[in-house]
């Protein structure tokens, strides 16, 4: 274990340096390098205050945090190079956010960093600031913005304003009250006077502030690529903001106060916003779309929301790890032991596996691939804020800020394979399996719906159909054995089986007749091997071939010669009769489909 002072005294600022000095720690954490833990940073924060980024364009990136201090004051953004603090800048109000975006494409390629505080959005450039931007004011109450001009013109005295303001709240407008209306009621009855006094006179303002906030590719899907920023305010709104003139691109409303947010696609082309709101509801926002098309009701308030592919993981407050479709369907929940306290994406993109991280309050760090849990993190302390990505040259490195203030490094070894099951005891995954099931069209259920109105007389008109295709094939059977037209003979006292081949492009052929006996002992004798062809078509070399005794299991091949006559490019069958002297029934029987003669060629 080592601080921060030792870590800078003996020049291992850099996670390279700590990665020499990195040693494996808790058997749990075999696939994980325990490069840092500094107990007293006194960094207090959370996982959407945490980011990591080249901000140079050196390929070393840096840790941005920052800092709520005491939610009071010494509230300030840090940047960290390795583990040694680089610079640090004061905060005014409590950060919400931070985010790291391409603003332009000039040369060098550095991100600016934005953080979300109040009602501004502060942008560094250069880790020196850059621009501020302030959200839209929203309209003021025409009933308190009335009530304030009349106290201002001592038409009210500050009790009639007092009573008045609190029938206000009381109907269900204390959202949309002003800050200063608020200030006001939540004062004693003798600092009232006092209060309105010094403020009756400004004018009012309604400011909302900021709740979260992330990033969208403008239109271009590199990592470097120009990005837009969107937030979600106190107000109900989601805006997209222009990040070179930062003006308001698009807003959209929510039914409840935004708290997490996941953004996927283009804004130039497609994207989607998916919504974790105050009201424990998930929505989903589209481009195009002023409000959100599809809800999703939580089993208990969201913790922690990330974008899996297609689906949508959020962690709830009463110890549930739940996964739904973007469009409502629920797909499977997990107990978790322990208090979800922060939900963080590994994508580990040189491996090509992302996994869902999440931070329980009995100090562990559970990874699930899906819904298997794959590798369990022991921590020194309850993790409250978390990021995964590439820290100063180490693609796998995992930040952690801890609730007594401390700040964890871990890197993941480069030999680590997180297998795809469960490390728990328990059934195999192949019951868990979901089964590839087409979705239902219009023309399944119609027929589904004829099926049930018609199922007697279906079902009878199949068992008619089965009983009339029974009976046509014993009736070909029955024909084929008695006008022995099989190329296996049915009768047990002479079991033969025929084959025959043609060679030859014409007009000459030879024709090869091959015969089995398929008895076990007893041999064939007194047999005969005859043709019946079209005369006019064909002429053969020997029309009847008698046969010696066929020894069982042995084949014997018969050749004779066809010889096309006819200079028309047409073919038939050649019948093929083994026969037993004395009997005119054939014993088996077989077709030769004779193929198309060429042209006999003159030289």
């Amino acid at each position: 274990m080592s601080s921060t002072a030792d870590m800078e005294q003996k020049g291992q600022g850099s996670p390279k340096g700590v990665l020499e000095k990195a040693t494996s720690s808790h058997e749990g954490n075999a696939k994980w390098l325990h490069a840092h833990y500094d107990p007293y940073s006194t960094l207090y924060t959370f996982s959407s205050c945490i980011a990591l980024a080249d901000l140079h364009g050196d390929g070393d990136n840096k840790l941005i945090i920052a800092n709520l201090g005491t939610g009071k004051y010494d509230m300030k953004l840090k940047v960290y190079k390795g583990t040694t603090l680089m610079t640090e800048n004061t905060i005014i109000d409590l950060p919400t956010a931070v985010c790291t975006f391409f603003m332009d494409t000039h040369d060098p390629r550095t991100p600016a960093v934005a953080v979300a505080s109040g009602p501004y959005i502060y942008v560094y450039k250069n880790l020196r600031p850059y621009f501020k931007f302030t959200l839209p004011p929203l309209d003021v109450n025409p009933v308190e913005q009335d009530l304030w001009n009349q106290a201002k013109e001592d038409k009210i005295d500050v009790q009639v304003l007092k009573e008045m303001l609190e029938s206000l709240r009381a109907d269900g407008s204390e959202g949309t009250l002003t800050v200063r209306s608020l200030r006001f009621l939540m004062l004693d009855p003798e600092d009232m006077p006092t209060f309105a006094n010094l403020h009756k006179h400004s004018p009012l303002k309604r400011q909302t502030v900021i709740t979260c906030m992330t990033t969208l590719k403008k239109s271009h899907s590199e990592e470097d690529a120009i990005s837009c920023l969107v937030i979600g305010t106190e107000s109900k709104d989601i805006y997209i903001l222009d990040p070179e003139a930062f003006t308001v691109l698009t807003k959209m409303v929510l039914p409840s106060v935004p708290v997490f947010l996941d953004v996927t696609g283009l804004y130039d082309v497609e994207f989607r916003i998916v919504v974790s709101c105050r009201n424990g509801n998930i929505y989903s926002l589209k481009k195009g779309s002023k409000a959100p098309k599809y809800s999703i009701e939580l089993s208990s308030q969201p913790v922690g929301l990330q974008r899996m592919g297609k689906n949508v993981v959020v962690g709830c407050m009463d110890q549930t790890l739940q996964c739904y479709t973007t469009k409502g369907k629920r797909l499977w929940v997990l107990t978790l032991p322990a208090n979800v306290m922060t939900m963080e994406l590994m994508d580990y993109k040189s491996r090509g596996f992302k996994a869902i991280m999440v931070a329980l309050d009995n100090c562990e760090v559970h990874v699930y691939n899906e819904k298997y849990l794959v590798n369990t993190i022991k921590t020194e302390d309850i993790v409250t804020g978390m990021k995964f990505g590439r820290f100063g040259r180490e693609d796998g490195a995992l930040v952690m800020t801890t609730k007594g203030g401390g700040l964890i490094v871990k890197i993941l070894k480069r030999n680590s394979v997180f297998e795809e099951k469960d490390s728990r005891p328990g059934p195999p995954a192949a019951q868990n399996q979901k089964l590839n099931i087409p979705k239902k069209t219009k023309l399944f259920v119609d027929q589904t719906m004829r099926e049930r109105e018609n199922a007697v007389t279906m079902h009878r008109m199949f068992q008619r159909d089965l009983y009339r295709l029974r009976l046509d094939a014993a009736r070909s059977y029955v024909k084929a054995l008695e006008t022995s037209m099989t190329p296996m003979s049915a009768d047990p006292l002479e079991p033969l089986k025929l084959s025959a081949t043609v060679n030859g492009i014409g007009p000459s052929f030879k024709l090869t007749v091959n015969l089995q006996n398929t008895s076990s002992a007893t041999p064939s004798i007194n047999l005969l091997i005859t043709f019946q062809y079209d005369e006019k078509l064909y002429q053969l070399q020997r029309s009847s071939i008698k046969v010696p005794l066929l020894v069982p299991g042995l084949n014997y091949a018969f050749q004779t010669l066809v010889e096309c006559i006819s200079d028309k490019a047409i073919a038939d069958t050649i019948k093929v009769f083994v026969l037993r002297k004395g009997k005119s029934m054939p014993i088996i029987t077989g077709n030769i489909n004779m193929p198309v003669s060429e042209a006999q060629v003159v030289v």
